[in-house]
């Protein structure tokens, strides 16, 4: 459905919280919220988040088969990728030479 509001809302110190998100989402009408979780695992602020909402909520990434298996596939690429051989360091340019482009 086209025209569905979305609130990027945070569990640390950033605002808004999910509290403040979902009051703010109240305050616009809406009744129907659901909350969509970026954690990569269960915690406090995955339960905090889930506490919060009041409707429905997506459990933590980690908790979904997909990824573990993007995880092990970053590893199998890191393993394949080469480590770079340290060379001599690149010249810095000087910051008035940046400001004069």
């Amino acid at each position: 459905r086209l025209g569905v509001p979305v609130v990027p809302a945070y569990a640390s110190a950033a605002a808004p919280t999910v509290t403040e998100a979902v009051r703010a989402l109240a305050a616009r009408g809406r009744t129907r919220v659901a909350v969509a979780s970026c954690f990569t695992a269960p915690g406090r602020f995955a339960a905090e988040c889930a506490d919060a909402a009041p409707g429905t909520v997506s459990d933590p990434l980690g908790t979904h088969p997909a990824m573990a298996r993007l995880l092990l596939h970053r590893y199998d690429q890191a393993l394949r990728t080469p480590i770079p051989v340290a060379g001599p360091a690149a010249p810095v340019a000087e910051p008035a030479a940046l400001a004069t482009a």
